[in-house]
């Protein structure tokens, strides 16, 4: 096959992120077959052209066959391509990263904190990197955090996830404003209810049409 009817591999690669114990941490599944067979890597596969209306859909795809999770927050990276990134040939991969719960967290997986990771296969470490660097970027203007809370959560506990992520302590005050402007949380049905020993707790939840709005608020807000 010569060079002008040869095709580049086309994959998904998609690292999966959750919270443990206050620390971010990257979803790893073992390779079945070569290369590298064996090895512990980012979640990925090949775009089915016949039934993948376009890489979202492939990714939401191996997400779920792959790793048994529907993410609720999954978005697109960027493509990392070259000839030597894939012993196989020239490959293109379409990098996503999700979010999910800590209680979505599937068995199939290994799951490890993100800076404990020192090396992967193929070029999966830069963009672990990418991933965690543009999450951490974001969650200092933006909504994004939410989508690592169970289906119920306080604004102390939420706060919590953004002191994690951003690896520095909040303003009470000033976090409450700012999540009250990205108008993402409403109160949760049934309420108050205790958590623990203290005084009810007002519980909130992500308001059922955020997802739509997430983007457009974070754009609004960058600025």
């Amino acid at each position: 096959m010569n060079a002008l009817t040869a095709q580049p591999i086309v994959t998904v690669d998609i690292v999966l992120l959750t919270l443990q114990e206050n620390e971010l941490c990257a979803a790893l599944l073992q390779r079945a077959r070569p290369p590298n067979e064996g090895e512990w890597t980012l979640p990925g596969g090949f775009v089915h052209i016949d039934t993948d209306e376009d890489a979202l859909a492939a990714a939401t795809r191996i997400l779920r066959t792959k790793a048994g999770i529907d993410s609720p927050y999954l978005e697109q990276l960027q493509t990392f391509a070259s000839r030597h990134r894939d012993s196989r040939g020239w490959s293109v991969s379409i990098a996503y990263y999700a979010l999910v719960p800590a209680a979505a967290a599937s068995d199939a997986l290994k799951w490890r904190p993100v800076d404990s990771i020192r090396s992967l296969p193929f070029d999966h470490r830069d963009i672990l990197r990418a991933a965690v660097e543009r999450v951490r970027s974001k969650t200092a203007y933006s909504s994004l955090p939410v989508h690592l809370m169970p289906p119920t959560f306080t604004l102390s506990e939420l706060q919590k996830v953004y002191e994690a992520l951003l690896k520095t302590d909040l303003d009470k005050r000033g976090f409450r404003r700012r999540i009250e402007e990205l108008d993402v949380v409403e109160p949760a049905p049934a309420q108050p209810t205790t958590r623990g020993a203290h005084r009810p707790a007002q519980l909130y939840r992500l308001k059922r049409k955020a997802s739509n709005t997430v983007a457009m608020a974070e754009r609004n807000l960058s600025r």
